[in-house]
């Protein structure tokens, strides 16, 4: 199934061909965050991403990060992006096709107001939208988020995120996993990602796929901000959402049983997985 969705590469394609991924991550404290979630839109063949950050990171991010284009944003402090900045965001969103939100952003009350002024100003005509880590949490702490918010959406939240937005206990999230996420997609009208083992994926509609992949590998900061800029960077190639979210999960899990052959299942980091999401393509289309 897997290969069947893969995004058609054309020998005749340029950048333009393979979509542009906005990513508005990072902050003092998370810095790498915004490094791996751009790292993996552009390891599964996005065209073009920018990374939209506080200004006085850019100079540390534009050292590892030589492929994206940048946007500084303005600050609150330093390191920590500031409520006007929600207006630059709006203003370049009409040039992508996907806007992935929340990595390693912080929740500080500048961040939560800058959060919501992108959210909940969005038009049924915006760009593409994944949600991860802070994005998360000031949603739920949002009363009745999901009739705020006008657009289709990817959430990618772990067992945690998920008992916070759901209002529930993180062992009842994990005692039913894929009852929990079908009741959140169907409610919410939102795209659901699960994350853990065996990570359930979740249309608005209620179909749903589960990844065959449990791997305690992948139990390490980074990795879940690497499959977030995964599902975003095949969102931008023209893939639904749903399908972005099951392929990006599948391909993150490949990838990360590729490591764990050569590494073992203690000790991958999640930059590992980086080099190896190209492989896992190429041999997922060569099978």
């Amino acid at each position: 199934w897997a290969k069947s969705v893969l995004p058609m590469r054309p020998l005749v394609a340029n950048k333009g061909t393979f979509g542009r991924v906005l990513v508005v991550a990072g902050s003092i404290n998370y810095i790498g965050a915004a490094y791996l979630a751009c790292s993996g839109a552009i390891r599964v063949g996005a065209g073009l991403v920018t990374l939209a950050t506080a200004a006085n990171l850019q100079p540390i991010l534009a050292s590892k990060l030589t492929e994206v284009t940048y946007l500084p944003l303005p600050e609150s402090g330093i390191g920590i992006i500031s409520p006007p900045a929600a207006r630059l965001i709006h203003q370049e969103l009409g040039n992508y096709d996907v806007l992935l939100l929340g990595c390693g952003l912080g929740q500080s009350q500048p961040v939560i107001r800058f959060i919501k002024s992108i959210l909940f100003k969005l038009k049924p005509a915006s760009p593409s939208l994944v949600l991860d880590a802070d994005a998360l949490n000031i949603l739920a702490k949002t009363p009745n988020w999901w009739q705020q918010l006008a657009v289709d959406a990817i959430l990618t939240p772990h067992p945690g995120e998920m008992a916070r937005l759901a209002g529930v206990s993180v062992d009842e999230v994990q005692s039913d996993r894929v009852g929990m996420a079908k009741k959140a997609a169907l409610e919410w009208h939102k795209t659901v990602v699960l994350k853990g083992a065996y990570t359930v994926i979740v249309r608005p509609d209620g179909q749903s796929r589960i990844s065959p992949v449990a791997n305690p590998g992948l139990a390490s900061a980074g990795t879940g901000d690497v499959l977030t800029g995964v599902i975003a960077g095949l969102v931008a190639q023209g893939l639904t959402l749903f399908d972005a979210a099951a392929c990006g999960v599948y391909l993150h899990g490949q990838a990360g049983e590729m490591v764990s052959e050569r590494l073992g299942d203690a000790g991958t980091i999640a930059t590992d997985l980086l080099p190896v999401l190209p492989l896992v393509i190429k041999q997922l289309k060569e099978n």
